[in-house]
C-alpha cells in the first residue's frame, strides 16, 4: 500500500506490462514495479484485506484499490474480471471509495467503460506521455495524440475521475513539445495529473540507445540538466495548479531498483521535493523584483504556510544560499497558518 502525497490513498496492486501491445522505449517495468509475477484473486484479497484491517472508517471512504504497472483494460478479459470481482466486497459502506485503473488511450472505448462502470471503477489514468505524435511515434507509443482527447472525452463523459500521465524528456522531445504538451493536457483539464522526467534503465530501447552514444537528451546531463527540469516541472506544477488540476505524482518513488538500473535521465529520490522548493524560490526573486527591493544586504522575512516552511527553505536550505550568494539578499522563513499552500507574505 503505497499513500499518495495528499488526504486521498492508493492500495496499489501492480498488474506489470500486463495487457501492453507495444514495448515503449522507456518501460522496464520489472524495475519501476519491482515485480514480475501477476497478481490473481486470492493475492487481491489479501492485499486488501490487510489495507482494511489497517485503516479506520474515514481512512478507507478516500482511499481507492489500485490496479497500476500494466494496460489494465487491454489485458485478457477473464482475467480483467478476475481481479475487478476479487475487489467488490471490500467496496461500498463503510469500505474503499472504489477502484483506480491505469490503461491506454488507445483501450478505451464504450463497452469498456460501462464493463469498469458495473464494476465500481472510479477513476481512470491514461498513459499520455507526450502530445506529439513524432515522439509518440519513435517511443514506440502505439497511439496518437488524438487518441488521448478522444479517450479522454469518453472517460469525463461517462462519469470517471479522469488521471493523465506525462513523461518530460523522452526520445527526440524537445523544449517546445514539452510546453505544447502541458498546454494541450490543460485544455482537457483532467481532474489529476502525474509526472515523470524521463529516467533511462537498462534493458530498454532507450538504454540501448544510451549505451551506444545515439541517444541525445534534451538537457545535456554533464551541465547540471537535472537543475533545468526541476525548474521546467515546477513550472509545469505552476501552470496546472493555476487550472486547478491536482498533482498526485511527481517523479518515479525512491527505489534501490531504480537507482540500480538507472543509465541516466533524471532522477533524484526527492524529486518533488525539489520541484516545490523551486516554486518558492520563484514566487520570493519575482515578488522581489516585482516591488524592486531585490537590493544586496536587505534582510526579509517570509511567512509560508506551516505545511511548507521546509519546502521554502529547501533541501539543505538551498533557497537561503541562493539569495545570500547571488543577491546577498537574508531570508527568515517563518510559519503562518493564514497563508495558503505555495503562496508568501514579505
Amino acid at each position: 500500500m503505497r499513500p499518495e502525497n495528499s488526504r486521498h490513498s492508493n492500495i496499489s496492486i501492480f498488474v506489470p506490462h500486463a495487457g501492453c501491445p507495444y514495448h515503449c522505449a522507456f518501460c522496464n517495468q520489472h524495475v519501476i514495479t519491482q515485480q514480475n509475477a501477476l497478481p490473481h484473486a486470492e493475492q487481491v484479497r489479501e492485499i486488501c484485506q490487510q489495507a482494511f484491517q489497517s485503516m479506520d472508517e474515514n481512512a478507507r471512504k478516500h482511499t481507492e484499490i489500485a490496479f497500476f504497472g500494466g494496460s489494465f483494460t487491454a489485458i485478457p478479459r477473464d482475467y480483467m474480471i478476475e481481479l475487478l470481482e476479487s475487489a467488490q466486497e471490500f467496496i461500498g459502506n463503510q469500505k474503499f471509495s472504489g477502484i483506480r485503473i491505469s490503461t491506454r488511450p488507445d483501450c478505451i472505448d464504450p463497452e469498456i467503460l460501462k464493463l469498469l462502470k458495473f464494476y465500481h471503477v472510479t477513476s481512470i489514468e491514461l498513459g499520455a506521455q507526450s502530445m506529439s505524435d513524432q515522439v509518440l511515434s519513435v517511443n514506440h507509443r502505439g497511439h496518437t495524440a488524438q487518441d488521448v482527447f478522444t479517450a479522454s472525452g469518453l472517460i469525463r463523459s461517462s462519469g470517471f475521475e479522469l488521471g493523465l500521465q506525462i513523461m518530460l524528456g523522452l526520445y527526440q522531445s524537445t523544449w517546445d513539445d514539452e510546453t505544447k504538451t502541458v498546454r494541450q493536457i490543460i485544455s482537457i483539464h483532467p481532474d489529476t495529473v502525474r509526472i515523470y522526467p524521463v529516467v533511462i534503465l537498462k534493458h530498454t530501447m532507450l538504454g540501448d540507445l544510451y549505451q551506444s552514444g545515439k541517444l541525445e537528451l534534451f538537457c545535456d546531463p554533464e551541465k547540471n540538466s537535472l537543475d533545468d527540469v526541476i525548474s521546467m516541472t515546477a513550472n509545469y506544477m505552476t501552470e496546472f495548479r493555476k487550472h486547478d488540476i491536482k498533482l498526485i505524482k511527481i517523479g518515479l518513488h525512491a527505489s534501490e531498483f531504480v537507482e540500480k538500473d538507472m543509465l541516466g535521465g533524471y532522477y533524484h529520490p526527492a524529486f518533488r521535493e525539489l520541484c516545490e522548493s523551486r516554486i518558492y524560490r520563484v514566487q520570493i526573486e519575482n515578488f522581489l523584483k516585482f516591488q524592486g527591493i531585490l537590493k544586496s544586504g536587505q534582510e526579509f522575512v517570509i511567512r509560508v504556510n506551516p505545511k511548507c516552511v521546509s519546502k521554502a527553505v529547501g533541501q539543505k536550505r538551498e533557497n537561503i544560499h541562493y539569495f545570500q550568494k547571488m543577491q546577498g539578499i537574508k531570508l527568515k522563513i517563518i510559519p503562518d497558518p493564514t497563508i495558503d499552500i505555495f503562496e508568501i507574505k514579505i
